[in-house]
């Protein structure tokens, strides 16, 4: 079994050295630079060279549903896009997915069909009016570790069209289960969702303490949001009460990225199913959002080898 494991990483590390020259990521750079910061723009349609360019991977999760970890991903997203950045959000939970929900979209195509070889990457891709791509979640199947080596090659493979985006945001499904272990362990930022709730504090903890005890060689970046805050003091006193927690308990920093206030433009946008920083770029809300990204943008990318070493980090925690 582990020369098998150690088969799979060789021929990962091999692609990882021409996966920036792939006509998947030519495609792709192509049909993204054609949209601009705003999704309307009209760009040359050309390659550009991505030399000393990384990928970010921010891997969004929570430990409760209904947290609003799905809309902060989106709007993320968007305020991403709007700083001329290509933006892809996948939605990884393989169970119940919302991202095109939040967007008004039903894609035909999903990653079920891609693991399962019925459909390529590209072909279940769908952009946005807003500037954004987005990749369904998929159903069928309970978690990454039972794929069978076939399909782990093929799903490594369409992964590698992401690579020339600029910004990977992955929405998980809300809990602890494998499958959002796997995506944590593979970014390069992990985003935590609470709000001041005692129950959404006391289960982002829970996953906070798991992220510390299930995920080895942590390196990446665990940072704090605090959503549907009602005052700035309100937010950094939960801020603070999870960030000292952390480090006295766990012997984890995690840093307190910002927080969302409890707009009432939020719930309007769910409800018309568009991003509230479309519906109200300068309300309360996308004011949060965009600084939280600005925040984001001046932090640095942890050096774990970025889209590439993405692979490794996902199937290095599964059992071959």
């Amino acid at each position: 079994m582990g020369d098998q494991a150690e088969k799979l990483r060789e021929m990962m590390r091999k692609k990882n050295g021409d996966s920036r020259e792939s006509q998947a990521g030519a495609d792709f750079e192509s049909r993204n630079r054609k949209s601009g910061p705003s999704g309307r723009g009209g760009g040359s349609g050309e390659k550009q060279p991505r030399e000393g360019k990384k990928t970010r991977i921010v891997t969004i999760t929570s430990g409760k549903g209904g947290v609003g970890k799905t809309n902060v991903s989106v709007n993320m997203a968007l305020a991403y896009a709007r700083m001329g950045k290509k933006v892809v959000v996948m939605d990884a939970d393989l169970g119940l997915a919302n991202v095109n929900v939040i967007l008004n979209m039903i894609p035909k195509f999903n990653l079920y069909h891609v693991i399962r070889k019925q459909k390529t990457m590209r072909e279940i891709m769908v952009d946005t009016e807003y500037g954004i791509s987005i990749v369904a979640g998929a159903s069928g199947f309970s978690k990454i570790a039972n794929l069978s080596e076939e399909e782990r090659q093929n799903f490594i493979d369409e992964l590698d069209t992401l690579s020339n985006a600029d910004i990977i945001i992955i929405d998980t499904s809300a809990g602890v289960s494998s499958n959002v272990l796997d995506f944590i362990a593979a970014a390069d930022d992990a985003v935590i969702i609470t709000t001041p709730e005692p129950t959404a504090i006391t289960d982002a903890y829970g996953i906070i303490k798991i992220i510390a005890t299930e995920i080895d060689n942590l390196n990446m970046g665990l940072k704090l949001v605090v959503n549907r805050a009602r005052s700035v003091a309100e937010a950094k006193k939960v801020a603070d009460r999870m960030t000292t927690i952390a480090g006295q308990f766990l012997n984890l920093k995690v840093e307190y990225l910002g927080f969302i206030y409890d707009d009432i433009t939020v719930s309007h946008a769910v409800l018309r199913q568009k991003p509230f920083m479309v519906i109200d770029p300068g309300c309360k809300a996308s004011q949060c959002v965009q600084h939280i990204v600005g925040r984001m943008e001046r932090s640095d990318i942890k050096n774990v080898g970025g889209f590439g070493n993405m692979f490794k980090r996902i199937f290095s925690r599964s059992d071959f």
